[in-house]
């Protein structure tokens, strides 16, 4: 089977999130977020540049987690797309674009944190799940 990737994002929360509800009722987070730029010189060293920001964007059950859990300031790392779209001020169309977070977390570089698995069956991690599907596949056992 195919490896599946997305386009990813990556950076810090530059606004305050917002909440709003889209015409469906599906709950949206919102934010503008900056991401660093760096310029790689001769000697070997970085240069940092000035950050650029963008719309970030998350709806449903992801919106309502990333709206507990970002506050203005976070490094995050997210999973999704970007979608381009028309908007029309003062009689002008312009194209914007933002970035559609289906998937969003904490930087772990950046980020001090603790994990709470409380809620996941400890009896069978990941792993054993993992290795149990390769052998069911290749009708061997490690």
């Amino acid at each position: 089977m195919a490896l599946h990737t997305q386009q990813s994002l990556s950076g810090f929360i530059a606004s305050d999130p917002q909440e709003s509800v889209t015409e469906n009722g599906d709950t949206r987070f919102h934010a503008r977020v900056g991401q660093p730029h760096f310029r790689h010189e001769y000697s070997g060293s970085f240069t940092v540049l000035e950050p650029t920001f963008h719309d970030l964007v998350a709806y449903r059950a992801t919106a309502e987690r990333a709206l507990t859990r970002f506050v203005k300031g976070d490094s995050f790392v997210a999973e999704g797309y970007v979608r381009t779209f028309q908007v029309e001020h003062d009689g002008e169309t312009a194209q914007r674009e933002e970035f559609v977070a289906k998937k969003i977390g904490h930087d772990l570089a950046r980020t001090n944190y603790q994990v709470d698995r409380t809620h996941r069956d400890v009896s069978k991690t990941a792993r054993d799940t993992e290795v149990e599907h390769e052998a069911a596949h290749t009708g061997s056992r490690r």
